[in-house]
């Protein structure tokens, strides 16, 4: 399943690694890269006994952004040839966003430009905190276009509109007052924090977790009216009567472990 520019990892049937492999450039982007983890979560989205994804970078930087010789390909591009480009990646973003299942990034190092959109799909983002980050696109007359709607969900409208006019490098300690990051911790502790979260992942109900994830896309905007009321009690209802919330309530009330942490 690995690709020369990807490390994918089964620790277990339940978790998944997918580990950004090209240490010598920073993990920067080119369209191997792009088509890589684009067939990679497609492949993923459909497995059904995966919990939890985790996204890494191996080496010093978890994505530098662009590649520097994909960049001088690209100065010779028509604008047909920049649209195509662009849309894989604005696919490939879509796919990994689409992911049933929480994505955990881990980050390291440097997370500039397209390494922000890639950390901005994450569900759960880690980071140590000697981090930088940089949406550096305006600085090379570009904009960060199709990374946009993830950054913007993920860090907010009102910092967006500062760090994507700037370009500026901000720390790791500025991206989680932000909400950006999830958790910050030393590069020694990083590893443990990770695995900790993976765990819990795992434990919980797998089709609660999954359903979890689709409630915050479904609702997060939408007005509170009474269809939103109706469709919240309806999905609470179903899991509720599903064999897995049945079967995670009486496993509670039992003081017992339920049956998908003893399968």
């Amino acid at each position: 399943m690995s690709e020369p520019v990807l490390d994918i990892r089964r620790p277990s049937p339940h978790v998944a690694e997918v580990w950004l492999n090209r240490p010598d450039v920073r993990n920067a982007f080119n369209d191997g890269v792009i088509a890589a983890l684009t067939n990679a979560f497609a492949r993923l989205n459909q497995d059904a006994d995966l919990r939890v994804v985790l996204l890494a970078g191996h080496g010093k930087a978890f994505c530098a952004g662009a590649d520097l010789n994909w960049m001088r390909a690209m100065a010779d591009y028509s604008w047909e040839e920049n649209r195509a480009d662009a849309q894989k990646l604005a696919d490939m973003l879509w796919t990994l966003d689409q992911c049933p299942v929480p994505v955990v990034g881990r980050v390291h190092g440097d997370c500039y430009a397209g390494g922000m959109g890639l950390a901005s799909v994450c569900d759960v983002l880690v980071a140590s905190d000697n981090v930088t980050f940089c949406l550096s696109e305006a600085r090379l007359g570009l904009l960060p276009a199709t990374i946009g709607p993830y950054v913007v969900r993920a860090m907010g409208e009102q910092a967006s509109r500062r760090y994507f006019t700037t370009a500026e490098r901000f720390s790791a300690a500025q991206a989680q007052a932000m909400g950006f990051v999830h958790e910050l911790c030393s590069p020694e502790e990083l590893d443990a924090r990770v695995a900790n979260i993976v765990s819990a992942l795992v434990d919980n109900g797998p089709a609660a977790v999954r359903a979890c994830k689709r409630l915050v896309r479904d609702v997060a905007a939408r007005p509170l009216d009474d269809a939103l009321r109706a469709e919240t009690a309806r999905r609470i209802a179903d899991i509720r009567a599903s064999d897995e919330g049945r079967e995670g309530v009486q496993s509670f009330l039992n003081k017992r472990k339920p049956n998908w942490l003893v399968a």
